[in-house]
């Protein structure tokens, strides 16, 4: 199959183009550089230079190809064009650039989706990464469950609206939902900011009693998932990268303390933004979810390491003289 990935040389697209090399599959990938395209040569893809806003480029790539994997997102100001960094950053008061930064990626999001389905062959697949964080929180998700505009990760439901109408106009359009940890021993997610935070503040914390939940997938047992989607997912069908039991956040803490060696305490929800910044809503957030349909309908079997095994063998930066555990 000849297929268009974007995010080609993310942390997920990157394992998601070996594996599909490596499964017989022909592989173009999106690259925002030359430094981007020199590595997707070398994995053995094709190169189509540009961003999720290039739609030429896109219609022209997804027009060529048998199928579509969907990864890319614009997660950092410095992804957007100048001028839509300009509205974000000055459309409105500072308070709401947060805000305007996730319409903004959303509504690139949705352009590349309908614009690459548009371009497909009737019964193609388009396989398009998806937060689980934009389910409903508190209680276990379900492949069956719709994404919820009211969550900690609601802005992105935009995104499976998009999805869902390429099925409806015959695509094999599908999503992959991914948990906040995709990892492996070098990045786990969101809890590589985690991490990061412990040794910028020198203590490992959780909101409350940090009984709230986080989901996990190895990254290659998530590349396994999307070329199984992309090879026999049904259109419209959500399909969840979930490699473990859901981990209360205090285990988490827990096994970043023990790893980068600084003391393990609980915050207040009032001091959380203090501490954490723009992650603490994720933070506080309790997003289990389940993989049993996934797991039967693909015959997905994840085999990757565990997350709290990939906290203990990350990389920790070295520690700035006068902090707590430097002597």
């Amino acid at each position: 199959m000849r297929v268009f990935v974007t995010g080609a040389t993310g942390f997920i697209g990157s394992e998601i183009v070996r594996e599909l090399i490596s499964s017989g599959h022909q592989v173009t990938g999106l690259a925002r550089s030359a430094a981007s395209a020199r590595r997707l040569e070398a994995a053995g893809a094709g190169v189509a230079l540009g961003t999720i806003d290039s739609l030429e480029v896109l219609r022209r790539e997804a027009g060529r190809a048998d199928g579509v994997i969907h990864t890319a997102f614009f997660h950092a100001l410095s992804h957007m064009a100048f001028g839509t960094r300009s509205r974000v950053l000055f459309g409105g008061a500072p308070a709401g650039i947060l805000g305007r930064f996730t319409t903004a990626a959303v509504g690139a999001d949705c352009r590349a989706i309908v614009t690459m389905g548009g371009a497909l062959d009737k019964g193609a697949p388009l396989i398009a990464a998806f937060p689980t964080m934009a389910l409903t929180a508190g209680r276990i998700g379900e492949e069956t469950d719709a994404a919820d505009p009211a969550s900690v990760g609601g802005g992105r439901a935009a995104t499976e609206q998009a999805i869902h109408a390429l099925a409806g106009r015959g695509l094999r359009a599908a999503t992959v939902r991914l948990p906040p940890s995709v990892h492996d021993e070098t990045k786990q997610g969101l809890v590589t900011q985690l991490i990061a935070t412990a040794g910028k503040k020198h203590v490992s914390a959780y909101i409350g009693a940090g009984d709230n939940r986080w989901c996990a997938v190895h990254r290659q047992d998530a590349a396994r998932l999307f070329v199984r989607a992309l090879e026999r997912g049904e259109a419209g069908a959500h399909y969840h990268a979930i490699g473990e039991d859901p981990i209360p956040l205090r285990t988490i803490a827990e096994a970043i303390g023990t790893s980068s060696r600084v003391p393990v305490t609980p915050i207040s929800r009032e001091d959380a933004a203090k501490h954490f910044g723009w992650l603490a809503a994720f933070i506080r957030t309790d997003n289990p979810v389940a993989s049993r349909i996934t797991r039967e309908a693909l015959e997905w079997a994840p085999a990757g390491p565990g997350l709290l095994a990939d906290v203990a063998a990350a990389p920790r930066p070295a520690r700035a003289e006068g902090s707590p555990q430097s002597a």
